[in-house]
């Protein structure tokens, strides 16, 4: 029978650290980190989703500053917000909840953002220095990942790793970060051939493509450790919803270990943005803010992978 990795238990350890680290700092005479979060329109996930943030900022000690802004705001007015909180001392990390109106260039949005309060992780200067192994904020999920990893292995130097999915938010940052940690990687797609094969000879699978129940029992090897990123909400035979993830839960019980949907990668998603943040208002304050860097990429980071969705 395999391992259930609490997402729930880890999440709710990271947030007394994070608690811990915010009382340190204020404690030393430092200003409580200030988290802005902007919404833009009133789409009912998103509500859910920055409703959320805002209550774990308060629980753990960070000063929200929370914008919401009709649906019919301009590009140029929410750029001008954002140049604002970027100015401001007392906001170190900004957060846009996407989606945002279709009006709206949302990889020009996210790219207006200094990189040093980019606390999603998703500014191009952020995603470079993290292929290149030299620092910045790294994206909730996959640092969540890794830290769920941790709980299970002590040392991942030469594990066979399966990324299942190369998207922008999820699949290519954990590869880097599976880099770093010495595994040998292998990141598959929509293109990917004998992808049930390849599978099977990891030690690892990280199954982030967005399908559900796509990794079956056959593909998964005896002893191997899954971590369940994907949720999608499908109806049940009585008519009701119920989450489900991109493995096949029930017949992946000869593994190792795995993360279940709800309540796996879901919890640690915002308490690794809690995190982010206290990192970025130490960075800032030390003057680490990297936003030297600053340049511009024509290729945006792709966030469609979202839904509003949420593993609780």
């Amino acid at each position: 029978m395999a391992e259930i990795i609490d997402g729930r238990a880890v999440a709710r350890k990271l947030d007394e650290e994070t608690k811990a680290q915010i009382d340190a700092m204020v404690a030393a005479g430092m200003p409580h980190p200030g988290l802005a979060v902007v919404l833009v329109g009133s789409d009912p996930a998103s509500e859910v989703y920055v409703g959320r943030k805002l209550k774990k900022s308060t629980e753990l000690g960070i000063v929200s500053f929370e914008h919401r802004l009709p649906a019919e705001t301009s590009q140029d007015d929410l750029l001008a917000l954002i140049a604002r909180l970027n100015a401001d001392s007392a906001v170190h990390g900004i957060l846009v909840q996407v989606p945002l109106p279709a009006h709206i260039d949302t990889g020009l949005v996210l790219r207006a953002i200094a990189p040093s309060k980019d606390v999603d992780g998703f500014h191009p200067v952020n995603v470079g220095r993290l292929s290149t192994g030299t620092g910045g904020i790294v994206p909730c999920t996959p640092l969540g990942v890794t830290k769920l990893l941790d709980t299970v292995f002590d040392d991942l130097t030469g594990l066979d790793v399966v990324v299942i999915g190369k998207s922008n938010i999820v699949g290519k940052p954990i590869a880097m970060l599976m880099l770093e940690r010495e595994a040998t990687v292998t990141v598959t797609h929509i293109e990917t051939k004998g992808l049930a094969d390849i599978c099977r000879q990891a030690d690892i699978i990280i199954a982030a493509a967005g399908a559900p129940e796509l990794v079956r029992g056959y593909w998964v090897k005896p002893g191997a450790v899954i971590i369940d990123v994907g949720i999608t909400r499908r109806k049940t035979a009585d008519g009701k919803t119920k989450l489900v993830g991109d493995v096949k839960f029930d017949e992946v019980q000869h593994a190792r270990a795995v993360t279940p949907v709800p309540g796996g990668v879901g919890p640690m998603t915002i308490s690794c943005l809690m995190a982010n943040t206290v990192q970025a208002a130490r960075d800032q304050v030390a003057g680490k803010s990297g936003d030297g860097f600053t340049i511009s990429f024509d290729d945006v980071p792709d966030r469609s992978m979202f839904t509003g969705e949420t593993q609780d």
